[in-house]
C-alpha cells in the first residue's frame, strides 16, 4: 500500500463518522480520567490532561488506528505509593522513563510476544474487563435516587433504539444529549460531571519535572516506570488484538509500542500521568463507527475543548448519561458466546478463560489475570504435547539388541516419559534409539538422552542413536554430557 493510500485510509476515508465517534469518546473519557486520578492520588487535572495529550499524540504515532489511549486504571493503581512518598514531580519523571522503556520495547519488537497469548486468555481478558467496567458504574447506581435510574434507562433506550431510526449519528452521543436535555429542563437533582472533581479550565503547560538529577532519584522511579511500561504495553497489545478482530484490520504492534512511549513522555511533559490503550473507550469508538486516526485525534481535541471552552456545558452533563454509555460498553464488550462455549470447548481452554476472569475481578488488575492465563495455557499445552510422544520397541532375533523407536516432540515436559520407557536393566548387549521421527527441543531433552546413554554404558551395554535430524544433532553435539566420553554413534 502506498503512503498516499495509507494516509487516505487512516485520515480521510470517513471523516464525518470518525469526527462524530470521536465526540462520543471525548465525553466518555471524562469520568474515568477523573476517577483514575483519584486512584493515583493526584488532582483530577492530571488525569484529564493526560487523556488529552496521550489521545492526541497517539493519533499520529500509534500502530493501531481507531484505538483510544488515555489515563487508565491498570497504570493508575501502581502510582499511589510513589506519589504519597515523593509527590507528583517524581510521578511525572517516572512517566517519562516509562515512555523511554516502551520506545525501547518497540524498537526490540517485543510486541511479537502477543503470539503467546491464547484465544482463551483473550476471551477471559475481554470478559473480565467488561465486568470491571460494569462494577465501576455501581457507585453511581447503588443508593441513587429514582431519577438516576430513570435517566440511565432513558440513555440505554436511546442507545439501543436510535440506530433503528438512523445510523448516521452515533447513538451514544445522542443518548448523552437527550439525557442532558431531559435532566436540565426537568431540574432533576442528580449528580453532574462538575461534582466528580475540580475541572481544569486552561491549557496544559509544558514543564520538565522538578526532580533532582541523581542516581538515587533514578533508583526510586525506575521500578515503577518499568512496571507501568510493562502493564501499559500488555493492556495495549491485548486491546489492539481485540480491535484487529472486531474491525478485521491489521495493526503494527511494534509501532504501537513506540507510539505509546512517545505519548507517555509527552503526557508527563504537560503535567499528565501515564496511560495506555483503553478497551472500553476503544470499543465505544469502533461501535460508533470510528475506523481512522481522525476519531482518536478528535477525542483528544474535543476533550480539551470541553475543558477549556465548554467548561460550563460539560459541567451540566449528568453522570447518569455517561453511566448509561459505559453500561452499553460492558454489555457489548462481554463475549456472551463464551458462556455456552464453556461446555463445548476443551476443558483446559475453559479453565484458562475462567481463571483469567476470576483473577482479574478478584485483584482488579488486568495484568495479573493475563499472567495467570498465559501460565495456565503454557502448562496445559506442555502437558498436551508431552502426551504426543510415543515409544515402542522391538527385540532382535538373537535377543541381543533392543531397538526403541521414538516418535514425537521431546522437551522438558516429555523427557521423563522417554526415560521411563527405556529399560536399562534388560539382559541385552546393545540398545538402539531410533529418533528418525522425533525432535529434541531443549537441554531437558538432551539430558534425557544423556541419562539413557551414560546409564547404559555403566551397565556394559553398547548404545547407538540413529535418525537424529540436523537441529537435534546440533543440540546433542553442543550440550550432551556424554560427548566428552566415547563418541555417540549417529546415523541418518
Amino acid at each position: 500500500m502506498t503512503k498516499s493510500s495509507s494516509f487516505y485510509r487512516d485520515w480521510l476515508a470517513q471523516p464525518r463518522v470518525d469526527f462524530l465517534s470521536g465526540l462520543v469518546v471525548g465525553l466518555a473519557l471524562i469520568p474515568e480520567a477523573i476517577g483514575f486520578s483519584v486512584v493515583a492520588g493526584v488532582p483530577p487535572e492530571v488525569g484529564l490532561y493526560a487523556s488529552v495529550v496521550i489521545a492526541t499524540i497517539i493519533a499520529f504515532t500509534g500502530g493501531r488506528v481507531a484505538m483510544i489511549s488515555a489515563a487508565t486504571a491498570s497504570t493508575a493503581v501502581l502510582m499511589g505509593p510513589l506519589v504519597h512518598a515523593h509527590g507528583l514531580s517524581y510521578l511525572l519523571a517516572a512517566t517519562i522513563l516509562m515512555g523511554v522503556f516502551q520506545v525501547i520495547a518497540g524498537l526490540l519488537k517485543l510486541g511479537r510476544l502477543m503470539r503467546f497469548v491464547s484465544q482463551s486468555v483473550m476471551t477471559g481478558f475481554v470478559n473480565a474487563l467488561a465486568i470491571l467496567i460494569f462494577m465501576a458504574q455501581l457507585p453511581q447506581i447503588i443508593g441513587a435516587p429514582p431519577a438516576v435510574f430513570g435517566l440511565i434507562a432513558l440513555g440505554l433506550v436511546v442507545i439501543y433504539g436510535f440506530p433503528y431510526i438512523t445510523k448516521a449519528f452515533p447513538a451514544p452521543l445522542m443518548a448523552v444529549i437527550v439525557v442532558t436535555i431531559v435532566s436540565y429542563f426537568m431540574h432533576l437533582h442528580v449528580k453532574h460531571v462538575a461534582e466528580l472533581g475540580a475541572l481544569p479550565d486552561g491549557l496544559p503547560k509544558f514543564a520538565i519535572p522538578d526532580v533532582p538529577p541523581t542516581l538515587d532519584m533514578l533508583r526510586t522511579i525506575a521500578p515503577l516506570a518499568l512496571a507501568m511500561a510493562a502493564v501499559g504495553l500488555l493492556e495495549t497489545m491485548l486491546t489492539a488484538q481485540i480491535l484487529d478482530d472486531k474491525t478485521d484490520t491489521p495493526s503494527n504492534k511494534s509501532r504501537e509500542c513506540i507510539g505509546q512511549g512517545i505519548a507517555n513522555i509527552g503526557s508527563a511533559l504537560f503535567g499528565g500521568m501515564g496511560g495506555c490503550a483503553m478497551i472500553g473507550q476503544s470499543v465505544i469508538n469502533v461501535t460508533s463507527g470510528g475506523r481512522g486516526r481522525l476519531s482518536t485525534l478528535v477525542a483528544g481535541v474535543f476533550l480539551l475543548i470541553l475543558l477549556v471552552l465548554l467548561h460550563g456545558l460539560l459541567a451540566i452533563v449528568p453522570v447518569a448519561a455517561l453511566t448509561a454509555v459505559m453500561i452499553m460498553v460492558s454489555i457489548n464488550t462481554f463475549s456472551w458466546r463464551s458462556i455456552p462455549n464453556l461446555r463445548a470447548n476443551p476443558w483446559p481452554s475453559s479453565v484458562v478463560m475462567v481463571a483469567t476472569v476470576v483473577t482479574v475481578v478478584a485483584t482488579g488488575n488486568l495484568s495479573k489475570g493475563v499472567v495467570v492465563g498465559v501460565l495456565l495455557s503454557g502448562i496445559f499445552f506442555a502437558g498436551k504435547v508431552s502426551r504426543l510422544v510415543q515409544v515402542r520397541s522391538t527385540l532382535s532375533a538373537d535377543e541381543q539388541t533392543r531397538t526403541y523407536i521414538v516418535e514425537g516432540q521431546v522437551f522438558f515436559a516429555s523427557a521423563s516419559f522417554l526415560n521411563d520407557k527405556v529399560d536399562l536393566l534388560e539382559d541385552v548387549k546393545k540398545l538402539v534409539l531410533d529418533v528418525t521421527h522425533a525432535h529434541f527441543w531443549d537441554i531437558s531433552a538432551v539430558g534425557a538422552l544423556d541419562r539413557i546413554v551414560l546409564k547404559a554404558r555403566r551397565h556394559g551395554k553398547q548404545v547407538e542413536v540413529i535418525g537424529l535430524n540436523e537441529a537435534s544433532e546440533t543440540m546433542v553435539e553442543r550440550f550432551a554430557a556424554h560427548r566428552n566420553g566415547e563418541a555417540l554413534p549417529t546415523g541418518h
